[in-house]
């Protein structure tokens, strides 16, 4: 992906302390990264970045809601998604991201880019099995529901008696008390 303006924080010029930056997202930011798992999306992403002497210190932080389809029934709901993240950025000879937590630009980098970490921030909070809640309580009316409810065995009628049993078995359970 290419980083875009919006997301590039130019640290250099900023004084000693703590700086936030409010982000928007939507699903064109989304559509950058290929990623297509949500119809629409509103979140608000909060960054604290906190310069020191020597390193900086950014907080992540996101709420809002991603249209996903149900995992169950396919209908697509507005699914309230919230996370964190903490990332140490330290200064040393050469471009390292290795770490989750720790990145390491090069001496002399005046700005960081934050686009990657709010994109994964954002796609790991969203649960693996997305439910409908209409699903969870009941209330949920949708035609493949319907069907599945025609469709639904009434009742299972399969009870065993004494009677039934083969008479065959009668005979090897003779052989365990005939010794």
């Amino acid at each position: 992906m290419k980083s875009t303006n919006e997301f590039l924080i130019p640290f250099i010029g900023l004084k000693l302390g703590k700086h936030q930056f409010e982000f928007k997202i939507e699903k064109k930011f989304f559509d950058e990264y290929q990623f297509d798992e949500f119809e629409s999306c509103n979140i608000a992403a909060t960054v604290v970045l906190e310069k020191k002497t020597t390193m900086l210190e950014i907080s992540f932080k996101h709420q809002g809601t991603v249209n996903v389809p149900c995992d169950l029934t396919g209908e697509p709901f507005d699914l309230p998604i919230k996370g964190k993240i903490k990332l140490v950025v330290q200064f040393g000879d050469e471009f390292n991201n290795d770490n989750d937590e720790l990145l390491i630009l090069p001496h002399g980098e005046h700005q960081i880019d934050l686009s990657q970490y709010i994109y994964e921030m954002i796609v790991l909070s969203v649960p693996h099995k997305r439910i409908h809640p209409g699903v969870k309580d009941g209330t949920l009316q949708t035609e493949a529901l319907q069907k599945l409810n025609e469709l639904q065995v009434k009742e299972i009628k399969e009870e065993k008696k004494e009677d039934d049993i083969d008479p065959r078995w009668d005979k090897l359970k003779q052989l365990l008390t005939d010794k």
